[in-house]
């Protein structure tokens, strides 16, 4: 089921295995060209421009953007007790985990008399997205709003794709999550038109500050034709699981874990690697009869077959290290001896999963990490969403005069060196 790529006799530089390795045939760039006609008409005519987009794209008519009060909270009496107490532990967790990551702020004494601080401070306005094409995400408003709440940031705003079986709000599961972290500023609207809507303001939705959440190519390519207008976390798209195994994995297992990413699109993907081929091949036994019995086994043998899929065959653990770092994945599991050691040898991930008994399910829900995490390559320079991703460092400069005149001399020589007279002219004119 999954293409063979076997590298086990080939040497092969960090540029040709990027080259070669599988990986989602996203064009970004493409997409941008798409949906820069709908930005262009959000920001020229607000609310109407995206009435009449989501009438064209969602097939669904809207007359008011933002959800009633009501709405959200009659979806919160009638969520499923079990489901209710699913998101609330999910909450809890989540905050334990990201309470750990606030800054502090701090001074350096830099000589006598001067000081340099680090100030964080929260943005003011967050527009969270949370998908809502081939499933439904409540986890997404957890990963979401728990961040940036610890983080401190005053206003929060949720955009979720309208849904016609629910009268065109958001699915009922999405507006009780929201209730329950006492979010009150939701928009039934989805794709390239809420990022819009969060950038420059529509309706009754002021403009944000910084725009997260993951979502389609069409999201993503908003995010980056927005970047400048607005900030945004991270181009996360379609979602992907790497698994670093030997021959002690459990072929059961490493089967349902690609399965369980694949489930999410189509164009997911899910790349084993490993030094075995007698695991390569009980995982292939696994996925023929595993997938076979899944709800969405056509979307998952789709994803699963794809060019962005694939297993990767090394000579060694130390090999496949290589390979994984190259990849970057979203999501990587290790299941390998000794499998915390090879862990703390990855450098590039999302998320790395240790071990038997830590799926990427168990992330993507309960664990208390965040599921919000840099795709297709992006984990080699981003991190996944936490509550630094809503804080800002300001460097707060606090110098007497005795202090500047022993710094004077290091700037008037810095200052002639670059030709910027007039900067040495602000010292000169202190002394």
């Amino acid at each position: 089921m999954l293409q063979l790529i076997d590298l086990r006799d080939r040497d092969l530089t960090t540029r040709s295995l990027r080259a070669i390795l599988p990986r989602a045939a996203t064009d970004v760039d493409a997409a941008v060209h798409t949906v820069r006609p709908l930005c262009e008409d959000i920001r020229v005519r607000g609310e109407q421009a995206i009435r009449e987009i989501t009438a064209r794209l969602d097939r669904v008519q809207i007359d008011r953007l933002r959800v009633p009060g009501e709405r959200m909270r009659a979806a919160l009496a009638t969520l499923s007790p079990a489901v209710r107490a699913a998101l609330e532990e999910s909450i809890a967790r989540a905050r334990r985990v990201h309470e750990n990551q606030r800054r502090h702020d701090v001074m350096t004494q830099v000589v006598p008399g001067g000081t340099v601080s680090q100030w964080w401070r929260p943005v003011s306005r967050v527009g969270l997205y949370v998908p809502g094409g081939l499933a439904v995400y409540p986890s997404s408003v957890v990963m979401n709003v728990v961040p940036a709440q610890l983080a401190g940031v005053a206003a929060l705003a949720v955009a979720s794709p309208p849904q016609r079986e629910y009268g065109g709000d958001p699915h009922p599961a999405i507006l009780a999550a929201c209730a329950l972290l006492g979010v009150d500023e939701v928009y039934r609207v989805g794709g390239a038109q809420a990022i819009a809507m969060f950038a420059y303001g529509a309706g009754e939705c002021d403009p944000v500050d910084l725009v997260t959440g993951p979502g389609n190519v069409y999201v993503t390519a908003a995010k980056r034709l927005m970047r400048g207008v607005v900030g945004i976390d991270a181009e996360a798209g379609t979602t992907e699981i790497a698994v670093l195994a030997d021959d002690s994995a459990d072929p059961r297992h490493v089967a349902a874990d690609l399965i369980s990413q694949a489930e999410h699109d189509p164009g997911a993907a899910s790349v084993l690697v490993t030094d075995s081929e007698p695991l390569l091949a009980a995982v292939e036994a696994e996925l023929a009869v595993q997938v076979a019995l899944t709800k969405h086994a056509d979307r998952i043998r789709t994803a699963l077959t794809g060019q962005q899929s694939g297993a990767v065959l090394v000579a060694d653990v130390d090999h496949g290290l290589l390979v994984v770092d190259a990849y970057a994945a979203e999501h990587l599991e290790i299941q390998t001896r000794d499998a915390r050691g090879v862990a703390g040898r990855v450098r590039n991930a999302g998320a790395i999963f240790i071990g038997p008994h830590s799926p990427v399910s168990l992330g993507d829900y309960c664990a208390g990490s965040n599921h919000v995490l840099p795709t297709g390559g992006c984990a080699r320079h981003s991190s996944g969403l936490s509550v630094q991703t809503f804080l800002r460092g300001i460097h707060v400069v606090e110098y007497d005069e005795a202090a500047l005149r022993g710094a004077a001399p290091h700037v008037l020589a810095l200052a002639d060196v670059e030709d910027l007279p007039a900067h040495g002219a602000a010292v000169t004119a202190r002394m």
